[in-house]
């Protein structure tokens, strides 16, 4: 009688589970916690490898940081264009998780060399995967679908676990200075990723893209030229690795090529809501650049700064810097739900969150998290070294930042782009990271400066006068979007929380309205 009950009980929390959430979804909730361990110890610990387990120096290190963070987001544009063509997305996933496996025994190798074809085969696998698991993701709800803003909040606290784990691993190993154990335990996480893949092939077949909708024998040919671009690919990143300067240049050129053609795109949009949507895009787009190029200060400036400049002595425990950013980790994992939460009970009340309004609220929350920063500087020790408490209310409010933009962004492609440009632009979307990580590297250098000193009373002021700049420039701009809101929503289009429950009722006319919404969007 027990076994049939808990039977019953399970079959009953699948059942809300499936009316909650699509199939599917669970599966990538999970995958994507291993997929992102091994980035998260590169993104974390790649500066500090660098200057000390090669010992590289600061500006080269920055600028091989800056460049690995900006083509891997920039690759995500790439792994649009091929993901859904030439391979299948579950088929492209694969592969990368593959790619990320080798390219970490790479750089467990302590070498120079080895680091960069190390990064190089890594970032084919890191700079396509996330367009991939994201496209997977969206190809679940229809266009109007509030439940992909939910689907992809989980998926990002789900990440976000997994970049938990990766940067407590990397700072044991890191405070041990057991770089190459590090390396090669991080590709373990690939590995468990690969095999969850493999697992639920099934459940996470692509649906209405070009690759699926073509004849077999044409598919052998697309597979074939997937690859070549892949193998290729890594031999260009090679070369871009050993020339910085040239990369960063080429990614900003291309960036605003990418925005020429989206402009371009836009207003050859037969439709007039659809172009409405796009412009709508573009001048989020324009914002997440200012928002990532202060974010991606993390694993740069921000991570010498905590390295060198601040007490990362808390409760009697060394701090290693790596730990520092599961303050973000954190915020996210156990602020996602909650949002998620939060922002269904506002809507059923009436209250319109929309994407605008949360951008400029992202754009003041990191800019304050920045702009107090000088404020502690300015009380440091006799020996130039910042209370560790600066540090956490900073990236406290970083990461509720993030929480605001980053996740909502995602949903937000689904949104705002035709169906046929979904993927250019969840990949142009992730590429304006890689942009701004370029951005980041800039102003990183500026605020390191160029004394060759670590002593934190010679490099403070240099670090004080960079974050009290970018921060005030943030809060600025969000403060200019907020005044925009009205018109960027009204761009945008966003239906209601209640307008949608309206539509899904039993009432014919509802029902005749949501085909119509439908069938605006397609």
């Amino acid at each position: 009688m027990s076994s049939l009950s808990n039977l019953r009980v399970r079959k009953t929390i699948g059942t809300r589970y499936k009316n909650f959430m699509p199939s599917g979804a669970g599966a990538l909730f999970t995958i994507q916690i291993f997929s992102t361990l091994s980035y998260s110890v590169l993104y974390s610990t790649l500066i500090l490898y660098a200057t000390q387990g090669l010992h590289l120096s600061d500006l080269y290190s920055t600028s091989i940081t800056g460049s690995f963070i900006a083509l891997n987001y920039f690759l995500h544009l790439l792994g649009g264009y091929i993901g859904g063509r030439y391979l299948s997305y579950r088929s492209l996933f694969c592969l990368a998780m593959l790619a990320q496996m080798i390219g970490c025994a790479l750089i467990s190798i302590p070498e120079k060399t080895y680091l960069l074809w190390g990064l190089s085969v890594f970032l084919s696998g890191s700079g396509l995967n996330i367009t991939c698991i994201n496209c997977l993701v969206t190809q679940l709800f229809e266009p109007d679908d509030k439940r992909r803003e939910s689907a992809f909040l989980w998926n990002y606290s789900g990440m976000n676990i997994g970049f938990f784990i990766g940067f407590y691993l990397a700072g044991h190993f890191q405070l041990q200075q057991a770089y190459q154990q590090l390396f090669l335990l991080s590709a373990v996480g690939n590995a468990i990723a690969l095999a969850l893949t493999l697992y639920n092939w099934k459940i996470l077949e692509d649906r209405d893209t070009t690759y699926v909708n073509t004849h077999e024998d044409i598919k052998r040919r697309m597979r074939y030229i997937g690859i070549a671009l892949i193998v290729t690919l890594i031999f260009a990143l090679r070369i871009l690795l050993k020339h910085t300067d040239l990369c960063n240049d080429i990614i900003i050129i291309i960036g605003f090529a990418m925005l020429g053609l989206i402009t371009t795109l836009t207003l050859k949009q037969p439709v007039a809501k659809q172009r409405q949507k796009m412009w709508a895009f573009i001048i989020l787009a324009l914002c997440s650049v200012i928002f990532w190029a202060l974010y991606q200060l993390a694993p740069m400036g921000l991570n010498l700064f905590i390295q060198r400049n601040v007490d990362r002595h808390l409760l009697g425990f060394m701090i290693a810097p790596q730990w520092v950013q599961n303050i973000n980790t954190i915020v996210i994992i156990i602020g996602g739900p909650v949002l998620s939460f939060v922002f269904s009970e506002l809507r059923d009340r009436g209250v319109n969150i929309n994407i605008p309004l949360q951008f400029s609220i992202a754009l003041m929350l990191i800019g304050i998290s920045l702009s107090i920063l000088p404020i502690g500087i300015h009380f440091a020790d006799v020996n130039g070294l910042v209370n560790f408490n600066w540090i956490l209310a900073s990236y406290g409010l970083l990461s509720l930042g993030e929480l605001f933009l980053s996740p909502v962004g995602y949903a937000m492609v689904g949104q705002l782009a035709p169906v046929r440009l979904r993927g250019l632009m969840m990949g142009m979307w992730m590429m304006i990271t890689g942009v701004a990580a370029i951005m980041s590297s800039y102003f990183s250098k500026i605020a390191i400066g160029n004394s060759l000193s670590t002593n934190p009373l010679a490099t403070n002021p240099e670090f004080s006068h960079t974050f009290g700049m970018l921060g005030l420039s943030s809060i600025g701009a969000g403060i200019l979007l907020f005044i925009a809101v009205p018109l960027v929503s009204k761009l945008c289009q966003e239906k209601t929380y209640r307008s949608l429950k309206q539509e899904d009722s039993p009432d014919t006319e509802h029902q005749d309205q949501l085909v119509t919404v439908h069938n605006d969007v397609a």
